[in-house]
């Protein structure tokens, strides 16, 4: 399945928050989009989701305007885990994530079998199996982020929007997510596109790198032919190093600001 912008703009009070946005996501590929505070990329995501549809231009999923879907029929397709989601107090981790399958169910019928086998894969995936009958408030950041990211591979997407899916996390979970992100789009094939702040998780974890500057697309493709100290100088003023890890994995390495 295919998402695509096409002269995207977007503007508040008269400020242009997206200027432009003319792209097309690669299908079953990692995409990191990387820029600075107020570039716009969470705006662009949510337009991406319908959770902005005041925008001009158009967003197309396999063609199709995607403000022409119903709520559901989106679900089915796509799925967003945005920044700062919030769960009921006492709700338990498998209840949480059984509100993914919302997409599938309707007054009349539900598949409760397909349901359980959907909640149960999700769990697996995220690596929350082990504590599915925990309450969400008693987990730990990276825990619940884990969570988080099953309820909405509960929808079963073909494609899955991440907005700075490590934000508050420590180190450790920040590769926990980012390793489970990776093995679930080797799997299962989904078309990944996240919001990242951390440029060698750019390097690291996606197969294109989209670079936002004031509202518009500064540049797109591989990441380690666009991502250099020049692009670290011009987009995000900051002087950096760059060297090759014992696994040849090229590194920058932000030295001070410019």
């Amino acid at each position: 399945m295919s998402i695509e912008t096409r002269d995207l703009q977007f503007a508040v009070n008269g400020r242009c928050i997206l200027q432009d946005i003319t792209l097309r996501f690669p299908v079953a590929r990692r995409t990191a989009i990387i820029g600075p505070n107020g570039a716009g990329k969470s705006t662009l995501l949510k337009s991406l989701a319908a959770l902005n549809t005041d925008f001009q231009g158009q967003v197309l999923l396999d063609g199709k305007d995607i403000r022409k879907f119903s709520r559901k029929a989106l679900a089915r397709k796509l799925a967003i885990l945005p920044q700062g989601t919030m769960a009921p107090a006492d709700i338990s981790v498998q209840d949480l994530v059984e509100y993914g399958r919302f997409p599938y169910r309707s007054m009349f019928s539900r598949d409760q079998q397909q349901d359980l086998l959907a909640v149960r894969q999700a769990m697996d995936a995220a690596w929350v199996t082990d504590f599915a009958q925990r309450r969400v408030a008693d987990l730990s950041g990276g825990e619940r982020q884990r969570v988080f990211l099953a309820m909405v591979l509960a929808q079963q997407p073909e494609i899955l929007l991440l907005d700075e899916p490590t934000t508050y996390l420590d180190i450790a979970n920040q590769l926990q997510v980012m390793d489970i992100v990776s093995e679930l789009h080797h799997k299962k094939k989904i078309t990944v596109i996240m919001v990242l702040h951390d440029i060698n998780h750019a390097l690291q974890y996606a197969d294109e790198v989209v670079i936002m500057q004031n509202g518009r697309i500064r540049a797109q493709g591989d990441p380690h032919t666009i991502l250099t100290v020049e692009c670290l100088r011009e987009v995000f003023n900051v002087h950096a190093d760059v060297f090759h890890n014992d696994a040849g994995r090229k590194i920058l390495f932000p030295l001070s600001k410019c």
